[in-house]
């Protein structure tokens, strides 16, 4: 059952004012969401729409009646067919790109981009070829950094990709014959506006290159705007599809759809198949028992919600859980409030110093990067760097520079070269070596005048230069003086005898019992 809240009621209405909030913490705390956006996110920026009052279908039928029966007949492949409709629909185009060259991101674009710097951001799908989304620093299909140099199966590098468009990039152009593209200019723009499509400059330089060796000429394509109309098929359909693919195996935890009326066949198809995806990684109910505030944050994981002035369709019952009544740019600044306040670590903007003097003397410290995300960031594949990197240690503007002036550390000595005074011995104490040492300097005990009657004589013979053979070294006390002498006379160790004395308890004998 989908849950409708009104963005107007909330002020009002302590429900849904709650439950806005509650979506707010959790887009907070989602890890992979993905955004699909349609032409709605644009009208504030000043660019229409297409199936509103006041659209891109109104406007074509408004201007051209005697052209086109319907607005969408000028957006749909078969008009090349006529030679008239194709005029109107370069002049149309021309027109619309002008308007688009004006505008801004808006807030809602604005808010895709910070998902993505937050590492939230699984992926964004967009209807839309104004191109604002990588104006707000997004890179999109239609980009030189995200397409392959060389030849290949795969035209674009997935993992560069953070946003995916769907229909196409009105700021470029590509050739009907030979496909290439190239960016749309001024004189482009200026040939359109006459209905009249310019030539293609590969397919001229290579028919120019035959002719030049008296070889026959090739077709020379037209240039026509790179958007993708109704029943043909995309340039970069496998790449997409490969795209798509990806990210519903990583499953998504979150889907925000904004903007769309969701009338596109093939729109609605890749919308229900993230939205199959992200209720099948919803949380269990039994996973979520902590408190009441926590319960509410975590049950809103694994949600699709809309945001959209109309209401879905009745096919959409039970795939869309939260319909958002309202504009897309009201519903993200309150997003971003309510983040803000019920997490305000994320916020948090850290500044990266780097030394720029030498490490004897002092030296200025300088903002090489800042960091908006500070919380939550893995420290995943940190050993991994990659080379041919841009220097991240850009030169700072002026505002950014900090003077601090500190003396740097001097390195600690290696243990062999302390000194003395660091010992942490005093005068008395001593090491336990040095005190082995001493040991050998004291005064050997005179077992005779002590009268012991048993004596460890190894240490004192050694002491006096007794070979180290000598392993039994006991002997009584009265015959130490006359083994010592007998030793001098013959010249050779002897190894004393030890004398024992075993004594030995009488004990009464049994009685053994006789048996008669």
């Amino acid at each position: 059952m989908t849950v409708t809240l009104d963005l107007e009621a909330s002020s009002s209405d302590a429900p849904t004012r709650r439950t806005l909030a509650n979506l707010s913490l959790a887009v907070a705390k989602c890890k992979k969401i993905v955004v699909v956006t349609g032409a709605g996110i644009s009208c504030s920026c000043g660019i229409p729409d297409f199936r509103s009052s006041d659209g891109l279908y109104a406007l074509v039928k408004q201007q051209y009646p005697d052209v086109v029966m319907k607005g969408r007949d000028l957006f749909d492949a078969s008009l090349f067919r006529d030679p008239t409709s194709t005029a109107v629909f370069y002049t149309f185009i021309s027109q619309l790109k002008k308007s688009i060259d004006v505008a801004t991101p808006s807030p809602t674009h604005r808010f895709i981009k910070t998902l993505d710097s937050k590492k939230k951001l699984l992926r964004s799908y967009t209807q839309n070829i104004d191109g604002l989304e990588e104006r707000a620093g997004l890179v999109g299909t239609s980009s030189q950094e995200a397409k392959y140099n060389g030849k290949g199966k795969a035209k674009l590098k997935a993992k560069d990709v953070r946003n995916v468009q769907l229909h196409g990039d009105i700021h470029r152009v590509r050739c009907t014959f030979c496909s290439a593209d190239f960016p749309c200019t001024e004189e482009h723009l200026d040939k359109f506006l006459a209905g009249t499509p310019p030539d293609c400059p590969d397919c001229a330089a290579r028919s120019s290159a035959r002719v030049a060796r008296s070889a026959r000429a090739l077709k020379v394509g037209t240039l026509r705007p790179a958007i993708v109309l109704y029943d043909e098929p995309h340039p970069l359909g496998d790449d997409i599809g490969s795209i798509h693919s990806a990210d519903i195996a990583r499953k998504p935890d979150m889907l925000i759809i904004m903007g769309t009326s969701l009338k596109v066949h093939g729109f609605k198809k890749l919308v229900k198949d993230f939205a199959r995806a992200v209720h099948e990684s919803a949380p269990s109910p039994a996973s979520s028992v902590v408190t009441p505030v926590k319960k509410n944050a975590k049950s809103f994981a694994g949600k699709v919600i809309f945001v959209n002035k109309t209401a879905p369709g009745s096919e959409w019952e039970g795939i869309i859980d939260f319909h958002v009544v309202g504009e897309t740019d009201r519903w993200v600044e309150k997003v971003i409030e309510d983040w803000k306040k019920a997490r305000p670590s994320d916020w948090e903007v850290q500044k990266t110093l780097v030394a720029t003097g030498q490490p004897s003397t002092t030296g200025t410290f300088h903002v090489a990067k800042e960091i908006t995300n500070t919380v939550g960031l893995k420290a995943k594949g940190a050993g991994k760097r990659k080379t041919g990197r841009k220097q991240e240690n850009a030169p700072a503007f002026e505002d950014d520079v900090f003077d601090i002036t500190l003396p740097l550390p001097s390195p600690p000595p290696s243990p062999g070269k302390r000194s003395h005074s660091r010992c942490h011995y005093n005068d008395v104490e001593t090491s336990p070596s040095k005190k082995s040492r001493e040991v050998a300097a004291r005064e050997a005990v005179d077992f005779k005048e002590k009268g012991l009657l048993f004596g460890n004589a190894t240490n004192a013979k050694l002491r006096k230069g007794a070979s180290q053979n000598d392993d039994f070294g006991l002997d009584l006390g009265e015959n130490m003086g006359k083994s010592q002498a007998a030793s001098k006379k013959s010249g050779k160790s002897r190894i004393p005898k030890a004398q024992v004395e075993v004594l030995l308890d009488s004990r009464p004998l049994s009685r053994k019992r006789t048996i008669a």
